[in-house]
């Protein structure tokens, strides 16, 4: 999905860009600029360690210094290359500028972000506003861009300009409601907090997978981190609760001085949490969401991070590795979700546990109504 949405925001833009003189060709090319970033990052990664894939995504081929360069070297090429649309250099340079530079907003739209000032250690810059994969902001621009080539005579250029701005539309609207759902959701979390009194160091909201509606708030109080979901349809009255993952610190102090902690730690913003086994570290990032899965235990719901690794230093070869947790039920937290949105709590609170640790029983973790 993250591809599709790379490419059709690409063939957007070039479509804008280029596409009377060009054609259909403005689409192919502005795709091809739109997935660029990403297949940069996955030929790089190849040669890497799981700990090096973690540095160098959406790093130096996401960066405000590569779409600078690029505006540099390719114009010259692409003129030559698009002779027939008589293209001129300065038009190339808008091309290339904007096609790459609409890859990285959509990315710092997302809860990863993107290192927009690598090499400049500042972090991702990331807004939270769209979910992994989020279908809804997707759509309309697919639908859009695989129709406009059809539409080829002078006749239909109206018709395809109209067909563009629905597209466009309909997904710049999307995130505009995210905003709005997002700014409503996190004075609903500051609220609370503010009435429980919980000191905190910074905190952070994202949507819940295809549901602008039901949002995600993770509370960073220094030796733990708090996690919570609060939809849009709720008085700021309504309690949050709160589930408390302690960090433990003195699991990570064994590893944080290796190249793989650093890395990893970098990689997660600091939201990191750590628990010891027989042969290393675990680790996971608490805002990369999460998978849960009911019934395990009766009145219970067992939660497994989605970034999640295990860190063994003495392990010969790659001593990070990454643990992918097994998608249980998609029907039923769909089902679950959408209750929990229009307000049914006992649809998705439960006792928590935290499970999938290599080694370890699930962990029954503290709630806070």
């Amino acid at each position: 999905m993250d591809g599709l949405t790379h490419a059709a925001v690409g063939a957007a833009v070039g479509e804008i860009m280029c596409g009377k003189r060009m054609g259909n060709l403005a689409l192919a090319w502005g795709a091809l600029f739109g997935i660029a970033p990403d297949v940069l990052d996955g030929l790089v990664a190849v040669a890497l360690s799981t700990s090096g894939k973690l540095a160098q995504q959406h790093g130096a081929s996401h960066s405000l210094l590569l779409v600078a360069l690029l505006t540099i070297v390719l114009p010259p090429w692409l003129v030559k290359r698009w002779k027939r649309g008589k293209v001129t250099r300065h038009q190339a340079t808008g091309f290339v500028g904007l096609v790459w530079g609409t890859h990285l907003l959509v990315d710092c739209l997302t809860v990863r972000g993107a290192q927009v000032l690598w090499p400049y250690p500042a972090g991702a810059a990331a807004l939270g506003l769209l979910g992994d994969d989020d279908g809804w902001f997707t759509t309309p621009l697919v639908v859009s861009m695989v129709c406009l080539p059809f539409l080829r005579t002078k006749k239909e250029q109206a018709k395809r300009r109209r067909l563009w701005r629905w597209g466009v539309g309909l997904s710049g609207g999307y995130v505009a409601l995210a905003l709005v759902a997002k700014w409503v959701a996190a004075a609903g979390f500051a609220v609370d907090l503010a009435r429980r009194g919980t000191p905190y160091e910074r905190r952070l909201e994202s949507p819940t997978p295809w549901n602008i509606l039901l949002w995600r708030g993770v509370v960073d109080g220094g030796d733990e981190i708090r996690v919570g979901y609060r939809s849009v349809f709720e008085w700021h009255s309504t309690p949050v609760r709160w589930t408390v993952y302690p960090r433990n610190r003195e699991a990570f102090a064994t590893v944080a001085d290796t190249r793989e902690g650093q890395r990893l730690a970098a990689y997660t913003g600091g939201w990191w949490i750590a628990r010891p086994n027989k042969t290393g570290v675990w680790l996971a990032d608490l805002h990369g969401g999460e998978h849960r899965v009911w019934g395990e235990r009766k009145g219970m719901v067992d939660t497994r991070l989605k970034c999640a690794w295990q860190l063994e230093p003495a392990a010969t070869g790659d001593p990070l590795r990454p643990i992918i947790p097994e998608r249980k039920n998609s029907g039923e937290l769909t089902r679950r979700l959408l209750w929990r949105t229009l307000g049914k709590r006992d649809a998705w609170d439960a006792i928590p546990r935290l499970a999938g640790v290599p080694g370890a029983l699930p962990e029954l973790l503290q709630v806070e109504e």
